[in-house]
């Protein structure tokens, strides 16, 4: 079974021909190359390559230039936006493109707080019938995200990072599971799955950061691991912990089943997003 990252990013320095709306916590620069060195290293066969919206906004261009310069490595996954009429001409367009596995709703505070909002329901409404999931950075929105699954059964829902509040730098959040009775309600919407992204960066504990596995065993459980996909959230954990320890945190034989492992590390996402790295 592959070893999938269901959450990378990449970006260039900034320059006037791509420049950025802000800054996320990193390096300077992590290109397609840097991040093919970065999986090689350990063993990673492929990513899900999500925009960098904090950089980028809405402009998935750089992540589509990595995705065709190595086509077999990544599936890529852009930001659009709910407040635009003109959204669901976006999602169509772009679920027609080579390499697209999914779209993403950033819920800043533009977005509406509403599950009746038209926006966000054109995007899921959209992307369902497009056959792409919508990724969902939706923290401290969870509860919203409960009506919308309810309203839109036929698109599959990805929450984001556990739907929880995650650092960018050290150290962890003081009690950095507090919601996680809101993300596991969710269970029961089985149109709702979760990427269990950059979940290293809760521990307060060193390598390979054992604390963390009782409150991801709860969610394991009530979502099973079919709908659960393992990711490093990387580069935005770059100042908590190293690739190799995001990678190797989740291979310590000490834990999980080896078939356990192999549905969370890849297993669950290729056939949750229909997208398996090729070499």
């Amino acid at each position: 079974m592959p070893v999938i990252d269901a959450q990378v990013h990449c970006y260039e320095r900034n320059h006037p021909g791509r420049p950025w709306a802000a800054v996320l916590a990193g390096p300077p620069e992590v290109t397609g190359p840097d991040m093919i060195k970065a999986m090689d290293a350990v063993g990673v066969d492929g990513g899900l390559l999500v925009s960098v919206y904090t950089m980028y906004r809405w402009d998935e261009s750089y992540a589509v230039d990595v995705q065709k310069a190595y086509p077999g490595r990544f599936g890529v996954i852009k930001p659009v936006n709910a407040n635009d009429p003109k959204v669901a001409e976006t999602i169509t367009d772009w679920a027609k493109k080579d390499g697209t596995v999914a779209c993403r709703i950033m819920f800043t505070p533009e977005i509406s707080t509403d599950a009746a909002d038209p926006g966000i329901n054109r995007v899921l409404s959209t992307a369902g019938k497009n056959d792409l999931p919508v990724n969902l950075m939706a923290r401290g929105r969870l509860e919203q995200v409960a009506e919308l699954a309810k309203r839109n059964p036929d698109t599959t829902l990805v929450i984001d990072h556990l739907g929880l509040e995650q650092p960018f730098v050290p150290p962890a959040p003081k009690e950095p599971w507090k919601e996680l009775s809101k993300l596991l309600a969710l269970a029961k919407h089985p149109n709702v799955v979760v990427k269990i992204t950059g979940a290293c960066t809760l521990s307060h504990e060193s390598f390979p950061y054992k604390d963390i596995r009782e409150p991801l065993g709860r969610i394991f459980d009530a979502f099973t691991l079919d709908r659960c996909m393992w990711g490093t959230d990387w580069t935005r954990a770059v100042n908590l912990l190293t690739y190799k320890d995001g990678v190797d945190s989740f291979r310590a034989k000490d834990w999980l089943s080896d078939s356990d492992r192999a549905k969370l590390m890849g297993g669950s996402l290729q056939k949750i997003y229909g997208w398996s790295p090729k070499k």
